[in-house]
């Protein structure tokens, strides 16, 4: 290849050096075109991995060899980092090798070469060999090219204008590749950050143990829904691999805020939550009080039955308000009954229930009253104000606006910020459906039965149908999930 030529394919190969985001990819570029700048019959790229040149890329042009380049590994253990070895010297000095006959050169140990000839027929002559390092003069890789070729196919020794371009495409080779295992390392960073908090979530409670790693399956499985769709035509919208990540890592993320919120409203598991115990000891007590004024005759024996009665009919109602799912009108007309009684000690009116523990048996779906639900949905702002303090690398940059948003309603009618419509993120609306999913199909869930798939969708489509949730996306998870 001329030099002018040369000079023009080392600016090409820049280029496409710094736009190449497969790492398979890169290392295939990188062998190629040092071949074709040098004009060789072979090459091979070594990577530096746990103090050992491991093979990436081997190519051979004459015997139709071609390794590496999609990925898979090479069968062939790692060189090891020996000063004897040609590659590791070049390594470990970060010098350029240039071996014009590896029969006649005795500094390094070229037993290996030599007995592949002898098993192949091939012929080990000239060899360049060059160390990848990077900004921080670590060297990352090695590139050994064999067996330069002259016009007449004749091998020939690599010359001085091709080492100093292969030396410079190196060094572009080693820049790529740092970049590519610096962000890979960054991407890995986030991820382990991810991990270890959606780990300290549902580790938190018992009842959250398996609630954000299935939100994010059924998120991951509607991306890949809608691809699937996209591909057939169906629909609009495509996951492409970057907004899927975004997409599951924001799910992982989108309870963090549940760190902060107390356990005894995440965990409580009936309406009283414990509080029935202390209700039974003081009407058992109000109980003894009527007993002993009956039995000094302080009280008539009609007061003293009425008041049994009561005490009696408060428990039951009590009992079985506190361990169901939903207050049916039967159960508000029976608490309307019993819920202001009071026991008259002498004039002081002693009242069956407190106005919390009121509170907590007029709840009329679920376990939370009012004043509870509202210290639970803090969490989505809490989310946001952890999640605003972490730096997010550009390629997760729309994960914690996502994960902050999940509690919105298409209405208008959620939080925190009401937002309405298409002011929600697609990617918001899909794990608020996945959210409210799993909440209704959850097998540890202290306060419910599991639903059955079918029961669960009648929800979300009544959700759906009144403007809350995305129809479109109730529909699809419910075709993509067991």
């Amino acid at each position: 290849m001329k030099k002018e030529k040369k000079l023009e394919t080392i600016l090409d190969i820049g280029l496409a050096l710094s736009m190449e985001k497969d790492k398979n990819k890169l290392f295939s570029l990188i062998i190629s075109k040092s071949m074709e700048i040098t004009g060789c019959d072979a090459g091979t790229l070594y990577i530096v991995k746990d103090n050992h040149l491991e093979f990436k890329i081997m190519k051979t042009l004459s015997q139709g060899i071609d390794k590496g380049g999609a990925g898979e590994k090479i069968d062939i253990p790692p060189a090891p980092m020996r000063e004897e070895n040609v590659c590791a010297y070049s390594a470990i000095h970060k010098r350029v090798l240039n071996i014009e006959d590896v029969y006649s050169n005795s500094r390094f140990d070229f037993s290996g070469p030599k007995r592949y000839d002898k098993l192949t027929g091939y012929l080990t002559k000239t060899m360049l060999t060059v160390p990848l390092v990077d900004a921080d003069d670590v060297t990352i890789g090695v590139l050994q090219m064999i067996n330069a070729m002259d016009a007449q196919g004749k091998i020939v020794p690599f010359s001085g204008h091709s080492e100093k371009i292969i030396k410079s495409l190196a060094s572009l080779a080693a820049i790529a590749l740092s970049n590519m295992q610096y962000k890979a390392e960054l991407k890995a960073q986030m991820w382990s950050f991810t991990e270890a908090m959606a780990t300290a979530i549902d580790e938190r409670t018992p009842y959250n143990a398996n609630h954000t790693r299935k939100v994010a399956e059924y998120s991951g499985k509607l991306a890949d829904y809608i691809n699937k769709l996209h591909k057939e035509g169906k629909e609009e919208e495509e996951f492409s691999e970057n907004r899927k990540e975004q997409l599951v890592m924001a799910t992982l993320l989108h309870d963090i805020g549940k760190l902060v919120t107390p356990l005894g409203v995440m965990n409580k598991s009936t309406r009283l939550n414990g509080r029935e115990v202390e209700i039974e000891k003081r009407l058992e007590r109000y109980g003894l009080k009527a007993k002993v004024a009956y039995l000094e005759g302080e009280m008539d024996k009609g007061v003293y039955e009425n008041i049994t009665q009561n005490i009696d009919k408060a428990l039951k109602v009590m009992n079985e308000i506190n361990n169901t799912g939903f207050l049916d009108d039967g159960l508000k007309s029976a608490l309307n009954d019993v819920i202001d009684l009071n026991y008259d000690d002498n004039g002081e009116l002693l009242p069956f229930f407190t106005e919390d523990e009121k509170a907590c048996l007029q709840i009329e779906k679920g376990t939370l009253t009012y004043k509870e639900r509202k210290i639970m949905e803090q969490h989505v702002e809490v989310t946001a104000k952890i999640l605003d303090k972490v730096h997010f690398i550009n390629y997760f940059a729309n994960a914690p606006r996502w994960a902050a948003e999940h509690h919105e309603l298409l209405d208008g009618t959620g939080y925190p910020n009401q937002l309405k419509g298409e002011e929600i993120a697609l990617e918001s609306r899909i794990i608020a459906v996945a959210d409210i999913c799993d909440a209704l199909l959850a097998t540890d869930r202290p306060y419910k039965e599991p639903m059955p798939k079918e029961a669960a969708f009648k929800i979300l489509r009544g959700m759906a149908s009144s403007g809350k949730i995305d129809t479109k996306l109730v529909e699809y998870l419910y075709e993509c999930i067991d």
